[in-house]
């Protein structure tokens, strides 16, 4: 499964921005090449995109079951855009669903990250002419 969080106003290579990640249920593997518009009233509706392709690995001398048990994992992203260490750390308040997403202080690295967005009006309609909405059970 993909272990998954969303992350409202999106992910930043800048240390200095702690952005909200809502851990959400997993994922079987192949939804990873989702793109599609999930119609109102379905889990997580709107237009989906790939935005980043890439793999993942713990940091060194991390235990991912452990750390993700105990609220904090640190791990090392290899992608496309988002490259070198993160942290997720579960915040005490609330459901235990809200995390923080952190990028480390690394060569990857970018004060003042600005994010781009991907979904254009043209990419949005090319998603609805592609493939009819998802069926909502």
């Amino acid at each position: 499964v993909l272990k998954s969080w969303a992350v409202p106003k999106g992910p930043s290579m800048d240390p200095a921005d702690k952005r909200l990640a809502v851990m959400v249920d997993d994922h079987p593997l192949e939804y990873g090449d989702f793109e599609g518009i999930i119609p109102a009233g379905g889990y997580g509706a709107g237009p989906v995109v790939v935005w980043d392709r890439g793999t993942w690995v713990p940091a060194e001398g991390s235990g991912t079951e452990a750390e993700l048990r105990q609220g904090k994992l640190v791990f090392v992203l290899h992608g496309r855009k988002l490259r070198g260490g993160f942290v997720l750390t579960r915040l005490a308040r609330g459901s235990g669903k809200d995390w923080l997403l952190i990028k480390r202080k690394d060569e990857n690295a970018e004060r003042g990250f600005e994010l781009r967005g991907e979904l254009t009006a043209a990419r949005i309609k090319r998603l609805r002419e592609r493939a009819p909405p998802c069926e909502v059970s």
